[in-house]
């Protein structure tokens, strides 16, 4: 029987039971590329968003594509993610966006700047608003394509050998905070340390810092800060929805066939949601231990947020005033955050709010 009248004969589903598939579904092609984290192994949270994106690809293209991720210190410092994605040192990376402020500051927007959007809105900004496409475009001067690949939600505020009482207490504070958040602490008199996360610790215990900051209950125990600073204070106000990214080359993304392009794209989704999911389920458990381990928690003080929110606003003003690309972004972000917090004032907290005050 000739190839073309059995094809019309029998379709596509006789095609490939008969062994025949190679002539009309093209073959995916086997592809192995480096992630570099800028997370170590340890936090097996927000670390493992960068293998649990790396195992559904696999399990997406039967082995073809293979992702290898590489924890901070192991190919590239932390922080030097962005550069060797950049210059193609590696494909890809998993990374906060906001450690990378100093290049430009519409970095952060990317993840997470002071008094911005909690961890749904964010995502919502990305995905039905305009957010993707700006930062997208934002990060074509890097070489860079971008995935949403994780959120930790709203963060804590950090460990404090000392309590803080009022705004006069940062002043000279040598306080760990991640990134940008940092230029917002050093106008109230703090003095602001930008560490990956594995150095945390040993700055801590030696005095080196005050006080430092990194995710929440899950990661911080895993750290160890309890151990060094008795004081634990909420909210992150710095940190309200915190985007982790997958930086992609754009020459590497762009070499991609279709069907891998939309296998990163739902993996990508994939391993957004987890991370969320996880934080979430385990930070309660971790919170409790940590409480019952002698831990005394503490909100931060009305005024001392009412000065950080003013300062907030004050510098994104100066920003838009001398940066075009923070300008661009930021309007969009502010509009999108304003109608965000008009309707979560309703439903969501009003429902947050009676649920939190009930005995359960």
């Amino acid at each position: 029987m000739e190839r073309r009248s059995f094809i019309r004969q029998t379709g596509l589903a006789g095609v490939l039971a008969a062994g025949m598939a190679p002539a009309v579904v093209h073959a995916q092609q086997a592809l192995r590329w480096r992630l570099a984290s800028s997370f170590p192994k340890s936090l097996d949270t927000i670390y493992g968003g960068g293998e649990v994106f790396a195992k559904k690809v696999g399990e997406m293209t039967g082995g073809k594509f293979q992702i290898s991720v590489h924890a901070a210190g192991e190919i590239m410092p932390a922080f030097g993610v962005v550069d060797g994605v950049q210059n193609g040192t590696v494909e890809m990376a998993h990374t906060v966006p906001y450690y990378f402020f100093g290049k430009d500051e519409t970095f952060a927007i990317g993840a997470s700047i002071p008094f911005g959007l909690n961890s749904r809105q964010m995502t919502a900004w990305m995905l039905e608003g305009n957010g993707l496409k700006l930062m997208r475009d934002f990060y074509r001067n890097y070489n860079i394509i971008n995935f949403p690949g994780g959120n930790t939600g709203a963060q804590m505020g950090g460990w404090f050998r000392k309590e803080i009482n009022a705004v006069a207490d940062m002043k000279g504070l040598k306080f760990r905070i991640g990134g940008f958040a940092g230029r917002i602490i050093e106008r109230l008199g703090a003095v602001p340390q930008n560490l990956p996360g594995g150095d945390i610790y040993p700055a801590l215990e030696k005095g080196t810092i005050d006080a430092a900051e990194w995710v929440g209950p899950y990661d911080d125990q895993k750290l160890g800060f309890n151990k060094v600073a008795p004081h634990y204070y909420y909210p992150g106000w710095w940190e309200g929805g915190p985007q982790v990214d997958l930086f992609i080359n754009t020459k590497a993304y762009d070499a991609l066939t279709p069907e891998y392009k939309a296998i990163v794209e739902a993996a990508s989704s994939h391993a957004h949601v987890d991370m969320q999911a996880k934080y979430d389920a385990r930070n309660p458990g971790a919170l409790k231990q940590l409480v019952g381990a002698g831990t005394k928690l503490h909100r931060f003080p009305k005024d001392v947020m009412e000065a950080c929110f003013k300062v907030s606003m004050d510098y994104y003003s100066e920003l838009s005033g001398k940066n075009p690309a923070w300008k661009k972004v930021y309007e969009d972000y502010t509009k999108f955050r304003a109608d965000q917090v008009l309707w979560f004032r309703f439903a969501e907290a009003a429902f947050d709010d009676f649920m939190q005050a009930q005995k359960l």
